[in-house]
């Protein structure tokens, strides 16, 4: 938790400052409050005191009681407000930087836990930065102070009070290393929890059609149970220090007035010098009851903040360069030597692919499962990065550009199409906030998108559920289409984009496309030959190795590869072979 407190801001460490001031200051009202009652004592019992001086000091005591109170609502309106601002610096921080992982750090955590650190284990540490400035200093200030001043009072007293605060510590550090990694434990199983409920919200259509509930519903007890056991056993033995507390309350009180009856009686100590002690005593006790208070959050906000830290220092293994380049004139592509092996993989995914592809031209990639065709388009955007060779936008390595400027250059469509929740023209106009709706009216219409657009009640403003699941598959592809045209790039990137369409839609849109555009580069992954067969330039690719490269035709006589796929999907009349 100490390291997360780099975040915080400067005003935030201002305030921290007013609160340690205050903090001190309510202390020593609090302190000042057992000397004022050991004045009316002794005021009462001296015979030449008026009842006029018990009434002066009662009025003291009152002014001290309503400033101690001014300040502790002081601190609390400080700390909640520095905490409130912490933990959304917190949130802004961790979305961003999960924004900035590459495909390589997103493997690294799960996507629930990612929303479990981001949601939970913020609100975790910011209700114990809460409740810390609250207490975190008021705590120890008192009780040194009040130990200092109950250290001249009585040596046996002193002793007394300091076994019980011994034993109190012992019992604290021993639940603190008991806790600890339950409370790590419970963190983890929050993370498999939410893993599983969005599992089963994601795929309830499979779930729903192999009738697979019950097991599903397995599934979510183990998970809810495992997590209701490690949360109880945490908690019960936190729940020790309460009844502790009270029993050391009730064990200082007796030791007290056992002790201080017979020091009385022996005339060492007066009544007055007795009531201030056991105040301060208690004093003592409460700053410990404050901190045992401490002790049931920290463990937890202390796992919290570790996950958090995860995040956030986790190294981009993508950096963008020191001094960028600027992506000026016409479209072109090459890839030269290009290899590329995922993190922890024995082999690369794809070996020596060079290619090269200019404005206007349509590049198609074809292969079987597995062969590296999205590898090598996930490569042009920096998803990641290559392992050996360069790709080259536009005559300048693409490692010479910002990871922005490369990006807004390029369309992508993914190999799993995704929608996002609101309505057909934030998704369409996604990318671009300049985009007109002319403009997005035309990209729907190349994508023919239209087509089932104005038939919506609501045409562009129909709502439009979490991934796109009121829409039907063809539907998403072609708004997902949309989306790219609208953004006008250089490059367009169609990973297996035209498959949930039918043939007919397929050839109208690809039609459609190469008259928008003529001055960019358009790269067409697929399985369909009918799909890629008038491109300019197709790769053919094989366990991650190019094994042909040109024209439809081309490779008809000279890719075996080619050849079979071909004839795999069309007869050998419609091949004219």
């Amino acid at each position: 938790m100490i390291k997360l407190m780099s975040k915080f801001r400067k005003i935030d460490w201002f305030f921290l400052v007013i609160i340690i001031g205050l903090s001190v200051g309510q202390v020593y009202f609090d302190l000042k409050l057992p000397e004022k009652t050991a004045t009316i004592i002794n005021q009462m019992i001296d015979p030449t005191k008026t009842t006029a001086y018990i009434w002066e000091t009662g009025k003291a005591m009152l002014i001290i009681c309503l400033a101690s109170g001014l300040s502790t609502i002081v601190i609390g309106f400080f700390a909640t407000m520095v905490a409130t601002n912490f933990a959304k610096t917190l949130r802004q921080e961790m979305f961003e930087k999960v924004e900035s992982f590459s495909l390589e750090e997103m493997n690294n955590f799960e996507t629930a836990s990612l929303i479990t650190r981001t949601t939970n284990d913020i609100q975790q540490v910011q209700i114990a930065y809460g409740m810390s400035m609250r207490l975190i200093f008021i705590a120890p200030i008192t009780a040194i102070w009040a130990i200092t001043k109950i250290g001249n009072t009585s040596g046996m007293l002193s002793l007394s009070v300091g076994l019980v605060i011994a034993f109190i510590l012992a019992l604290i550090t021993i639940i603190f290393a008991i806790v600890m990694p339950r409370f790590r434990r419970v963190q983890q199983l929050t993370d498999r929890l939410n893993d599983v409920t969005r599992d089963n919200l994601n795929g309830l259509r499979v779930v729903r059609a192999y009738d697979a509930e019950e097991y599903e519903s397995r599934k979510f007890e183990e998970a809810n149970n495992n997590l209701t056991h490690n949360n109880l056993v945490a908690n019960r033995v936190m729940a020790i220090l309460g009844p502790t507390m009270t029993i050391a309350t009730s064990l200082i009180s007796l030791i007290v007035y056992w002790v201080g009856a017979g020091i009385i009686s022996k005339n060492n100590i007066d009544y007055a010098s007795l009531t201030s002690f056991t105040s301060y005593a208690m004093q003592i006790l409460m700053s410990f009851l404050m901190l045992s208070m401490l002790l049931i959050m920290i463990p937890r906000a202390s796992v919290a903040a570790g996950r958090i830290l995860e995040v956030l220092n986790t190294e981009n293994k993508i950096k963008n360069p020191k001094h960028a380049t600027k992506i000026e004139g016409d479209a072109s592509l090459k890839f030269e030597n290009v290899s590329f092996r995922y993190p922890g993989d024995a082999s690369n995914a794809i070996e020596n692919i060079n290619f090269e592809v200019s404005k206007g031209e349509t590049l198609a990639i074809i292969g079987a499962t597995g062969s590296g065709k999205t590898s090598i388009v996930n490569l042009i955007p920096r998803f990641y990065d290559v392992t050996n060779g360069k790709v080259i936008i536009n005559g300048h390595d693409i490692k010479e550009y910002t990871k922005e400027d490369l990006r807004r250059v390029i369309g992508y469509v993914p190999q799993q199409k995704f929608l996002f929740s609101g309505d057909i023209k934030s998704n369409i106009k996604f990318t671009k906030d300049h985009v007109t709706n002319l403009e997005m009216q035309e990209a729907s219409h190349i994508a023919m998108a239209d087509e089932f657009i104005e038939k919506m009640p609501e045409t562009y403003d129909s709502h439009v559920a979490q991934g796109g699941k009121n829409l039907s598959g063809g539907q998403q592809q072609r708004v997902s289409i949309a989306r790219a045209i609208a953004k006008n790039p250089l490059i367009y990137i169609f990973d297996d984009s035209f498959s949930a369409l039918d043939y007919k839609t397929d050839k109208e849109v690809r039609r459609r496309l190469k008259e928008k555009t003529k001055d960019s580069i358009n790269i067409i992954v697929a399985q369909r030959i009918g799909t890629i067969i008038d491109a300019d330039k197709i790769i053919v690719l094989e366990k991650g190795e190019m094994v042909g490269f040109g024209k439809h035709e081309e490779l008809l006589k000279t890719c075996d590869v080619y050849k079979e796929i071909a004839l795999s999907q069309l007869s050998k009349e419609e091949l004219g072979l």
